[in-house]
């Protein structure tokens, strides 16, 4: 049976789809960065804690961590975590570089029972609209973005810089689109705005994100329309209180979906509502990164046997690699040979996730391709096959 099962994937090879797509290897993790106003103790302790603050937001993911109690007792004994620090001036600023103990920042995250994310993490890909009046604008990864408002004629957001920013906060690769001649012959700004999935995933296919995030931010059309200007003026609580951007967004788990006749994986969040669209931005992405986060987070309080295939193991020395391979990724405990036939090797793996996450995460590598046949039934429980890239 798993000889036929792997002459039927060389078979059919070129009709398979390899599920493979961009990962970034994030670096510096436990190294953090803080602006301080001087270099006396106080001022030290408090910088020290916000850096390691940083710290366990980047490796963990979630901002709720922050609340954890074992978090909060690990951030009153910041020294014991410390592993060096330096100061730096910057232009008119001081900042305090700040490296931490990488083994005793994951215990304290085994100690809480938190997962964690790993150093390879996957590509995202930002589309942001943004309406001004009746004028739309699908911003590029260089370019401001103008508002009118009632307080202003005129405003100015550099989002790509929020971005930037938060990406690096969050140690998640973010990347917004050239909007080159490229970009623009292949999407237009009414189909981002649309939110229709598979247009805008054939224009990400140049950027090969793992995921897409779609957010539009508005000033006019996303906002509660009143029945008329006078029940504005007449409503003083209704100018006061009345905020000036809207911002929904839209979430694509899979990137490369774009071939297929049924969509999955797009979420859509709820409209929000404020008056600083920095801030509006900065909340929205959090909120999609907390998702992004619980697909690909490993918690080493969980233990699950999981059954693979990995076809194209066709001598010793591509054995030896494959296990090697396997039981150096972070999202696996424990690595099994069931079987062997012919090329094909069964493996039981005991993961520190669920199969899907693991599936997901399997994804950011390059040398393991989980193929899927578009001819074939899905069968509930049918162990994945992977085709090994020595």
């Amino acid at each position: 049976m798993l000889r036929y099962l792997i002459v039927l994937v060389v078979v059919l090879s070129h009709f398979l789809t390899s599920i493979t797509a961009s990962a970034v290897e994030v670096k510096n993790l436990y190294n953090a960065k803080v602006i301080v106003n001087s270099q006396t103790d106080s001022e030290r302790k408090l910088a020290l804690q916000q850096a390691m603050s940083a710290v366990v937001l980047k490796v963990g993911g979630q901002q709720a961590l922050l609340s954890h109690s074992t978090i909060k007792n690990g951030l009153k004994n910041v020294s014991g975590y410390v592993v060096k620090y330096r100061y730096q001036r910057n232009a008119e600023q001081i900042e305090l570089l700040v490296t931490f103990d990488e083994n005793k920042i994951n215990q304290l995250f085994d100690d809480a029972n938190a997962p964690i994310w790993g150093s390879l993490r996957p590509q995202i890909l930002l589309w942001l609209v943004e309406e001004n009046g009746l004028r739309r604008t699908t911003i590029s990864n260089s370019t401001h973005a103008s508002f009118s408002n009632n307080a202003s004629p005129q405003v100015s957001y550099n989002f790509p810089n929020s971005v930037e920013q938060f990406s690096a906060l969050r140690g998640l690769p973010i990347l917004m689109p050239l909007m080159d001649l490229t970009d623009v012959n292949t999407i237009s700004t009414f189909d981002v705005w649309g939110r229709f999935a598979k247009q805008v995933q054939m224009a990400s296919q140049r950027y090969n994100p793992e995921s897409i995030i779609i957010i539009r931010l508005s000033n006019s059309s996303l906002l509660p329309q009143l029945e008329s200007d006078e029940q504005l003026v007449d409503c003083f609580l209704c100018q006061k209180e009345r905020q000036q951007y809207a911002l929904d967004w839209s979430f694509i788990a899979d990137a490369q979906g774009y071939n297929r006749d049924i969509i999955t994986g797009q979420i859509f969040g709820e409209v929000s509502y404020g008056n600083t669209p920095d801030e509006l931005l900065t909340t929205a992405l959090s909120l999609i990164s907390d998702k992004i986060y619980q697909k690909y987070a490993l918690n080493n309080d969980i233990d699950n046997d999981y059954i693979i295939d990995v076809a194209n193991i066709s001598s010793l020395k591509s054995f030896i690699e494959l296990e090697r391979f396997l039981e150096q990724l972070s999202s696996v405990k424990a690595v099994k040979l069931l079987s062997a036939s012919g090329d094909n090797r069964r493996f039981e793996l005991v993961l520190k996730s669920s199969g899907h996450a693991f599936l997901a995460s399997i994804k950011l590598n390059k040398q393991l391709d989980l193929f899927v046949d578009p001819l074939a039934e899905k069968v509930l429980g049918a162990v994945p096959v992977f085709y090994w890239k020595p």
